[in-house]
Protein backbone atom coordinates (compact mmCIF):
# COMPACT_ATOMS: atom_id res chain seq x y z
CA UNK A 1 0.00 0.00 0.00
CA UNK A 2 1.25 3.55 -0.90
CA UNK A 3 2.87 5.50 1.67
CA UNK A 4 0.14 8.82 2.74
CA UNK A 5 2.13 11.92 1.65
CA UNK A 6 0.75 13.94 3.33
CA UNK A 7 1.66 13.72 6.64
CA UNK A 8 2.29 16.04 10.29
CA UNK A 9 5.70 17.50 10.17
CA UNK A 10 7.40 19.38 12.92
CA UNK A 11 8.10 22.30 10.74
CA UNK A 12 7.18 25.67 12.35
CA UNK A 13 4.21 27.18 10.78
CA UNK A 14 5.34 30.95 11.29
CA UNK A 15 8.79 29.31 9.40
CA UNK A 16 6.77 28.15 6.67
CA UNK A 17 4.97 31.50 6.20
CA UNK A 18 7.99 33.53 6.29
CA UNK A 19 9.82 31.85 4.01
CA UNK A 20 7.30 30.16 1.94
CA UNK A 21 4.80 33.59 1.25
CA UNK A 22 5.56 36.03 -1.04
CA UNK A 23 3.74 39.15 -0.31
CA UNK A 24 2.63 40.86 2.35
CA UNK A 25 -1.26 40.73 1.71
CA UNK A 26 -1.07 36.99 1.78
CA UNK A 27 1.18 36.68 4.84
CA UNK A 28 -1.15 39.10 6.44
CA UNK A 29 -4.14 36.66 5.37
CA UNK A 30 -2.40 33.48 6.37
CA UNK A 31 -1.77 34.77 9.94
CA UNK A 32 -5.32 36.14 10.00
CA UNK A 33 -6.67 32.49 9.52
CA UNK A 34 -4.19 30.65 11.68
CA UNK A 35 -5.87 32.92 13.99
CA UNK A 36 -9.62 32.09 13.35
CA UNK A 37 -9.20 28.29 12.55
CA UNK A 38 -7.42 27.71 16.14
CA UNK A 39 -9.97 29.67 17.61
CA UNK A 40 -12.75 27.59 15.85
CA UNK A 41 -11.16 24.15 16.00
CA UNK A 42 -9.98 24.20 19.42
CA UNK A 43 -6.30 23.42 17.87
CA UNK A 44 -2.77 24.47 17.23
CA UNK A 45 -1.75 24.93 13.74
CA UNK A 46 0.62 22.09 12.70
CA UNK A 47 2.25 21.86 9.11
CA UNK A 48 0.63 18.72 7.17
CA UNK A 49 3.12 18.08 4.41
CA UNK A 50 5.18 20.66 2.84
CA UNK A 51 2.64 23.64 2.54
CA UNK A 52 -0.50 22.61 4.43
CA UNK A 53 -1.51 24.35 7.70
CA UNK A 54 -4.02 21.98 9.39
CA UNK A 55 -5.92 22.25 12.58
CA UNK A 56 -6.46 19.07 14.50
CA UNK A 57 -6.62 15.49 12.77
CA UNK A 58 -9.03 12.59 12.61
CA UNK A 59 -8.58 8.86 11.24
CA UNK A 60 -9.67 7.56 7.99
CA UNK A 61 -10.09 4.11 6.48
CA UNK A 62 -11.34 3.37 2.99
CA UNK A 63 -13.34 0.41 2.42
CA UNK A 64 -10.10 -0.02 -0.03
CA UNK A 65 -8.05 -0.69 3.80
CA UNK A 66 -6.17 2.83 2.82
CA UNK A 67 -6.12 4.41 6.05
CA UNK A 68 -4.66 7.33 7.33
CA UNK A 69 -4.77 10.78 9.35
CA UNK A 70 -5.82 13.98 7.80
CA UNK A 71 -6.17 17.32 9.45
CA UNK A 72 -9.87 18.24 10.62
CA UNK A 73 -9.80 21.97 8.70
CA UNK A 74 -6.81 23.50 6.82
CA UNK A 75 -5.62 25.77 4.24
CA UNK A 76 -2.28 26.17 1.87
CA UNK A 77 -1.18 29.89 1.06
CA UNK A 78 0.09 28.80 -2.74
CA UNK A 79 1.81 30.73 -5.38
CA UNK A 80 -1.82 31.73 -7.47
CA UNK A 81 -4.53 31.01 -4.33
CA UNK A 82 -5.41 29.93 -1.10
CA UNK A 83 -6.49 26.40 -0.45
CA UNK A 84 -8.97 25.67 2.27
CA UNK A 85 -9.45 22.28 3.17
CA UNK A 86 -13.15 23.03 5.19
CA UNK A 87 -15.81 21.81 3.02
CA UNK A 88 -17.05 17.89 3.58
CA UNK A 89 -19.43 18.01 0.64
CA UNK A 90 -22.75 16.82 1.59
CA UNK A 91 -26.09 17.13 0.82
CA UNK A 92 -27.14 19.06 3.54
CA UNK A 93 -24.07 21.33 3.91
CA UNK A 94 -24.01 22.81 -0.31
CA UNK A 95 -26.61 25.59 1.05
CA UNK A 96 -23.26 27.01 3.08
CA UNK A 97 -21.35 27.88 0.45
CA UNK A 98 -23.98 30.23 -1.27
CA UNK A 99 -22.67 32.96 0.84
CA UNK A 100 -18.94 32.28 0.81
CA UNK A 101 -18.33 35.09 -1.48
CA UNK A 102 -15.84 34.90 -4.00
CA UNK A 103 -14.36 31.31 -4.61
CA UNK A 104 -14.04 28.45 -6.81
CA UNK A 105 -14.28 25.32 -5.64
CA UNK A 106 -11.88 22.15 -6.63
CA UNK A 107 -12.01 18.51 -5.52
CA UNK A 108 -11.43 18.53 -2.23
CA UNK A 109 -10.82 21.98 -1.27
CA UNK A 110 -12.14 25.46 -2.01
CA UNK A 111 -9.76 28.29 -3.74
CA UNK A 112 -10.07 31.94 -2.75
CA UNK A 113 -7.63 34.92 -4.07
CA UNK A 114 -7.86 36.66 -0.74
CA UNK A 115 -9.62 36.95 2.71
CA UNK A 116 -11.52 39.55 1.54
CA UNK A 117 -13.36 37.88 -0.98
CA UNK A 118 -15.13 35.78 1.15
CA UNK A 119 -17.47 36.38 3.96
CA UNK A 120 -15.70 35.09 7.38
CA UNK A 121 -18.75 34.33 9.21
CA UNK A 122 -20.06 32.04 6.82
CA UNK A 123 -16.16 30.15 6.76
CA UNK A 124 -17.01 29.84 10.50
CA UNK A 125 -20.36 27.91 9.62
CA UNK A 126 -18.44 25.72 6.93
CA UNK A 127 -15.85 24.66 8.96
CA UNK A 128 -18.12 23.72 12.31
CA UNK A 129 -20.29 21.74 9.95
CA UNK A 130 -16.89 19.80 8.56
CA UNK A 131 -16.75 19.21 12.42
CA UNK A 132 -19.84 17.96 12.78
CA UNK A 133 -19.64 15.70 9.97
CA UNK A 134 -15.90 14.13 10.39
CA UNK A 135 -16.66 13.51 14.34
CA UNK A 136 -20.18 11.59 13.07
CA UNK A 137 -17.90 9.58 10.49
CA UNK A 138 -14.29 9.38 11.28
CA UNK A 139 -12.36 9.20 14.49
CA UNK A 140 -11.81 12.34 15.92
CA UNK A 141 -11.50 14.35 18.78
CA UNK A 142 -13.30 17.55 16.87
CA UNK A 143 -13.42 19.70 19.48
CA UNK A 144 -11.24 20.35 22.39
CA UNK A 145 -13.17 23.21 24.09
Amino acid sequence: MAKNKTTATEVHVIDFINSYVDTEQKKADSLQLIALMSEWSGFEPKMWGPTIIGFGSYHYKYASGHEGDAPLIGFSPRKAEFSLYVFSATEENKHLLDNLGKFKMGKACIYIKKLSDINIDALKKICEATFDYLEKLHECACRQK
